[in-house]
């Protein structure tokens, strides 16, 4: 595990597949909420507290509790089909229930509260790819960023607001992405499903428009905007674009594209990304209530100086869902990040084109549109 303050308002912690340990990042997250004063709103699609390292987390959850912090809690509650992108959660709703917390589940009919992040005070934010789970903290992929900046902070306020009042994810994350200064760095808050288009258009005009590195992590690549942008500087050799993706997600979106015909018209698209240029592919083991879930989590897109992280999946179902995403322009910022895309990159083979035989293989799983 690497761990790099880019900026004194803005921290970053990357995590990879046997980097760290549970209790290290719970540590951290603990850490984080035990200088709560007021107020924790907190939104995570996937937690669980009933391990040694989640009884960390919990234990400062009831620390604030005792000393009068209001503490409430979004959580998703489960599909009821089968979701492979993103991997079903864990979360027992049961469980969250029986905490001295308030807390509401937001049943993902028909998109998910995808969320992972926490308000503190009304001044800072912990956010990113990271679910609260053991699995997630040791054998996954993933990226924390935290953000002490009371105007992104509202941003995330108001997000969380308009889940914790109407209970759905429709029609939420109506939040204008608002440009803020934040030691130099400048800074959005991007949420969906509200901004879920806009977001897509966003990146891939970032992408399309960068002129020296292009570097991304994400599981899956199913966005049509982003997807074709990717296939222009594929073709026309605009920048230096490398990335890695979950192989096995991958193959079952395949199958699933194959399946419904729907969104047949992808295939060639990404297979001329994934060939075209240098993608790393981790095969991971396909999800089931028992295996281990080791996927490649993160989502980050770096293209020149300006940094994507957070939930988002670059998917079309991800625009749909409860997403938020911190768009940071900074030269430090999207170094480390970069850095962090190689780094994991450099662990897997040459990913594999839809329907090829590789890591993945070609697993058939159903899935939404996406």
């Amino acid at each position: 595990m690497t761990r790099a303050a880019a900026l004194p308002a803005i921290g970053l912690e990357t995590l990879t597949d046997g980097g760290q340990r549970p209790a290290d990042v719970a540590r951290g997250i603990a850490a984080f909420l035990a200088q709560a004063e007021r107020t924790l709103d907190i939104a995570v699609y996937d937690v669980r507290f009933e391990t040694d390292a989640g009884a960390l987390v919990l234990a400062a959850l009831l620390a604030a509790v005792q000393r009068g912090v209001r503490v409430r809690l979004l959580y998703n509650v489960a599909h009821p089909g089968p979701i492979p992108v993103p991997p079903p959660p864990e979360t027992a709703p049961e469980a969250i229930e029986a905490l001295p917390v308030e807390t509401r589940g937001i049943a993902g009919v028909p998109d998910l509260m995808h969320h992972k992040f926490v308000v503190r005070d009304g001044a800072s934010v912990w956010a990113g790819s990271t679910n609260w789970t053991d699995d997630s903290w040791s054998r996954q992929e993933n990226v924390i960023v935290t953000l002490d900046t009371r105007e992104i902070a509202y941003a995330y306020s108001l997000a969380f607001e308009q889940l914790w009042t109407s209970g759905i994810v429709e029609h939420t994350g109506d939040v204008e992405p608002r440009p803020q200064d934040v030691d130099g760095a400048r800074v959005r808050a991007w949420f969906c499903p509200e901004y879920g288009e806009a977001l897509s258009h966003r990146i891939a005009k970032h992408i399309g428009k960068a002129k020296e590195r292009v570097r991304i992590a994400s599981p899956v690549l199913t966005s049509g905007p982003i997807l074709g942008t990717l296939v222009e500087v594929v073709q026309e050799g605009r920048s230096d674009l490398a990335g890695v993706v979950d192989d096995t997600q991958v193959d079952q979106v395949f199958h699933q594209w194959r399946t419904n015909g729907v969104s047949e018209w992808k295939v060639p698209l990404l297979r001329t990304v994934l060939e075209g240029a240098p993608w790393s592919g981790k095969g991971s083991v396909p999800w089931t209530p028992r295996s281990v879930h080791d996927f490649m989590h993160a989502k980050v897109v770096v293209a020149d100086d300006t940094s994507f992280v957070g939930s988002f999946n670059l998917s079309r179902s991800g625009e749909r869902n409860a997403e938020n995403v911190v768009e940071i322009r900074d030269e430090g910022v999207s170094g480390r990040l970069a850095a962090y895309i190689d780094e994991v990159r450099a662990r897997y083979p040459r990913a594999t084109p839809p329907g090829s035989e590789g890591p993945g293989g070609a697993r058939p799983a159903p899935d939404r549109p996406s």
